[in-house]
């Protein structure tokens, strides 16, 4: 039988207060602020950086900024919800 690969639990990171509604995520790159929004709050077009393509008005999605930068929120990106999860797989497209 084979073996089950199983990751190490890790312990969550003190990054400041989140509001209601974001998550935060690790990833290779670093700890992101997650914000999924929905299709009836999504009230004007973005271009999602992981596929260049344009996330239309009404369609859920998700919107992320890197958790540590003091920019912050200046840095958010939407992201299709597909886009996201497979960002770690591949290169944003420019």
């Amino acid at each position: 039988m084979g073996r089950k690969h199983r990751r190490k639990p890790q312990e969550p990171k003190e990054v400041g207060p989140v509001q209601p509604g974001r998550t935060i995520e690790s990833h290779p790159d670093g700890d992101w602020i997650v914000q999924r929004v929905t299709g009836s709050s999504a009230t004007k077009p973005y271009r999602c950086p992981g596929c260049d393509h344009e996330i239309p008005m009404a369609t859920p999605h998700i919107v992320a900024w890197p958790a540590e930068d003091p920019a912050g929120l200046d840095n958010r990106r939407h992201w299709h919800t597909p886009c996201w999860a497979a960002r770690d797989r591949r290169r944003p497209r420019r």
